[in-house]
């Protein structure tokens, strides 16, 4: 058995907007401090649709990264690393490219939406089709098994378990597996080796699933065990062969209610957008200047919230006797749309304000990011090293 893990990435859009933070960060950070997490910098994802204009992924790799720090993603309690300089995510994609049916690759659903929306890139590229599957070796090297996704990301995650799935049952069981497994229940000891067999037959023969807890337990007392030996006993109490990838599940994640200046989605591609770390006076302009609904021509013409995107912002910074204030005062003109935009502006600089403040340090010394950065591509690294070996040896490519 392995340890409970989650693994989120991002690609390096630069500067993060509030759709980010309340999509995915304000996540993470609640994340950081339930599972051991690791977050990463997904680079290489970005290569494939932007492979012909590379020039900016590194810079909007650091600024993304201060943004994460920003929002309170703590390098103390969660792994930040970058994708390209953990190479064994590709040595991974590399194998797992091997046994992938093409035909699965093919059907993931949003390949073809991605294709429809970004027309004008030629995308008729290995790296296009092949990205679910670079994503699912970002999963399987560290043996995730909570990955943070919206509702339109399930079929990704579903496609990186029928991976795990389809690698265990090729190279999981290894020559003279039983014989293996008989010798490392005699290294529990007589008296936990007995209440090993004991166990694994109550569960092969009476089907007792109490008894799999029971035997779980029983081996994590055992902490001179090696980690080979563990997964050994694990697939023979359970009549399976030995787990090399972990079938990661989907950790549903609420879809972002965070509308643009607009009224749509808050998106760079819209225009629409308040970045996490943006200067008072720049997001007071932009509040300001937001449309409200079309109906209230003068002052005194009475409104109505449905039709005005402030209202939505209301919805996401606003408490219910600030929303009744505003339903009723714009339904009456009882208040003007900069009287109503008011408590939304103060709610975004209150928001801010912290973000600004744990991102100042970083901006003052970009060292302190790379040390970061460095420390976390190291803890990844030594991760993902564990599973290539072991991904190596079931392969028969392992020449030590």
């Amino acid at each position: 058995m392995y340890a409970e893990r989650v693994l989120s990435g991002m690609r390096p859009t630069g500067s993060l907007h509030l759709g980010h933070y309340h999509g995915v960060l304000k996540n993470w950070v609640r994340l950081q401090d339930e599972y051991p997490c690791l977050f990463f910098v997904a680079d290489w994802h970005a290569l494939t649709t932007q492979y012909d204009d590379p020039q900016g992924i590194v810079n909007s790799s650091w600024e993304m990264v201060i943004d994460w720090l920003a929002a309170g993603v703590d390098p103390a309690r969660a792994i930040l690393f970058i994708q390209s300089q953990v190479p064994e995510h590709a040595e991974l994609h590399l194998l797992l490219s091997m046994m992938t049916p093409l035909g699965w690759l093919e059907r993931v659903p949003t390949y073809k939406d991605q294709q429809e929306k970004l027309e004008n890139k030629d995308l008729s590229t290995y790296g296009f089709l092949g990205y679910p599957l670079l994503q699912s070796a970002d999963i399987l090297i560290y043996r995730a098994d909570k990955v943070p996704v919206g509702e339109d990301q399930v079929p990704h995650i579903e496609f990186s378990r029928e991976l795990a799935r389809r690698f265990n049952h090729l190279y999981g069981r290894e020559a003279g597996f039983a014989d293996r497994a008989i010798e490392a229940v005699r290294k529990l000891g007589s008296k936990r080796a007995r209440r090993y067999e004991e166990l694994r037959r109550a569960y092969q023969q009476q089907g007792e699933q109490a008894a799999i807890e029971r035997a779980h337990a029983l081996l994590d007392e055992v902490h001179d065990l090696s980690h080979v030996d563990r997964e050994r006993l694990c697939g023979y109490l359970e009549g399976t062969g030995k787990m090399i990838l972990v079938e990661p599940a989907a950790l549903l994640t609420e879809a972002s209610r965070m509308p643009g200046l607009d009224g749509q989605k808050m998106s760079k591609s819209y225009g629409n957008t308040i970045t996490l770390r943006e200067d008072a006076a720049s997001v007071t302009h932009k509040l300001r200047r937001m449309p409200t609904d079309p109906a209230r021509i003068r002052r005194t013409d009475p409104g109505d919230p449905a039709r005005c995107p402030v209202w939505q912002l209301h919805q996401v910074y606003s408490d219910e006797s600030c929303q009744a204030w505003v339903q009723a005062g714009c339904r009456s003109a009882g208040i003007g749309c900069l009287e109503c935009k008011q408590p939304v502006i103060d709610g975004i600089l209150r928001e801010q304000a912290p973000m600004r403040e744990r991102a100042q340090p970083f901006l003052d010394d970009p060292k302190l990011v790379r040390e970061i950065i460095a420390d976390g591509n190291s803890k990844a690294r030594h991760l993902a090293r564990e599973t290539m070996r072991d991904v190596r040896q079931a392969m028969g490519l392992d020449y030590h």
